[in-house]
């Protein structure tokens, strides 16, 4: 990704979260050496994109957001595959995120790539206030 994608970012943000990214926010993770951010393309669209951070062998989810029009289409998959990918192939022993508890269908799907609750952070998320299950996906015996 270049800075030419941000303001597509920007949109989906602002359709898919209650405290969107804002374009600085983006722009600095372009220069952030442990960050990974990728946009999907749907029909020549950015439809949607995922931020992984990779740091010291530890897997993190910045955001997965796919806009409205294009979801059930298999792109949240297709990215959450390709933060695997990169993952196992910078060896990192697992990849972790939060998720709201009430994001029924981002658990199932999470739970489809093999991710399982280890915890739940109090009063995480905020606009509207909620808890979030802490879900990780063991990359370990992928990596021997």
């Amino acid at each position: 990704m270049d800075l030419s994608c941000i303001p597509e970012l920007v949109k989906i943000e602002r359709e898919s979260f209650s405290k969107p990214w804002t374009y600085e926010g983006f722009a600095a993770e372009l220069n952030n050496d442990t960050a990974w951010f990728y946009e999907a393309v749907y029909d020549g669209t950015t439809a949607g994109y995922m931020g992984i951070y990779i740091i010291c062998g530890e897997g993190y989810v910045a955001n997965v957001a796919v806009l409205p029009e294009y979801r059930r289409k298999g792109i949240a998959g297709r990215l959450i595959e390709n933060a695997i990918n990169i993952c196992k192939k910078e060896k990192a022993e697992f990849l972790s995120l939060e998720v709201r508890v009430s994001n029924l269908a981002a658990i199932s799907l999470y739970k489809k790539y093999g991710f399982k609750k280890l915890g739940e952070r109090k009063n995480f998320y905020s606009a509207p206030t909620e808890n979030a299950y802490i879900m990780t996906l063991d990359l370990t015996e992928d990596n021997k």
